[in-house]
């Protein structure tokens, strides 16, 4: 079982890598045969290769954005997750506070991360972005 201290320490590396647009360097944090999946994407990706084409758009559209850990919480093979994103949109930043699972291989690598937030805020900043664009 995970400590709360590993798990911070963890995401004290992980999380910074969601930012600024380096999809290899977040990828690098998953196994060959990871599955992943967000509120984006429910049915999930699965393995290195897909999930790094999703990571290059994902991060490409957000480079801007931050990810900052609220409380680990340990679990069987890894943690769970509860963070606070600012995503900016537009002129706006918008803050989530969301929970993902994190569950590790052998290698130390995570095998499963699942996320889950609510993204009516974010969907109706970005239906506004693109309206006053048009």
């Amino acid at each position: 079982m995970m400590t709360k201290e590993q798990a911070r320490e963890f995401a004290s590396r992980w999380l910074p890598a969601w930012t600024g647009n380096d999809p290899e360097r977040l990828a690098a944090f998953y196994s060959d045969d990871a599955v992943y999946l967000d509120p984006t994407i429910p049915l999930g990706v699965k393995g290195k290769d897909a999930l790094l084409k999703y990571f290059r758009k994902l991060l490409a559209h957000n480079p801007d954005w931050v990810w900052t850990q609220i409380e680990p919480i340990p679990m069987e093979d890894g943690f769970l997750n509860k963070w606070l994103a600012k995503i900016p949109v537009g002129d706006r930043v918008i803050e989530c506070i969301g929970v993902c699972f994190v569950q590790f291989d052998a290698q130390g690598l995570i095998r499963r991360n699942e996320v889950y937030f609510d993204c009516t805020e974010l969907n109706a900043a970005i239906a506004q972005l693109i309206s006053r664009s048009k």
